[in-house]
């Protein structure tokens, strides 16, 4: 049980923090490894995205049919966030704040409850 041989970056931070990055490919050049590196990130980044923003870890539904449907929604809800935000060039925090505010200010123009008591 191997992988047979490897290739291993050792990178050190300014602040003298080391990475280490292995790779199956034995002709990797530092310069692919940090394209690769770069790539990785923004793979990072739109899974913080993804679940910060839009919440798909947070579905408790039992069926595999309803676990579908959450992700595909949040996805979907993403890239309308991501999309807004491309085009507005609000950061996502911004954008989904700015989503939210417009739609409790139209809500407010005409609510369909009123939680105000009045005993």
């Amino acid at each position: 049980m191997g992988y047979g041989f490897v290739k291993v970056f050792r990178t050190i931070a300014t602040n003298g923090d080391a990475e280490h990055w292995t790779s199956s490919n034995l002709n990797m050049t530092e310069l692919e490894r940090v394209a690769t590196a770069e790539k990785t990130w923004a793979i990072e980044n739109y899974h913080r995205g993804l679940k910060q923003f839009c919440g798909v870890e947070k579905c408790q539904a039992r069926s595999a049919t309803a676990q579908r449907n959450h992700i595909a929604m949040a996805l979907r809800a993403f890239l309308r966030l991501e999309t807004y935000s491309y085009t507005t060039g609000y950061s996502w925090f911004e954008a989904k704040m700015q989503i939210i505010r417009d739609a409790i200010r139209h809500y407010l123009l005409s609510p369909r409850y009123n939680l105000v008591s009045t005993a």
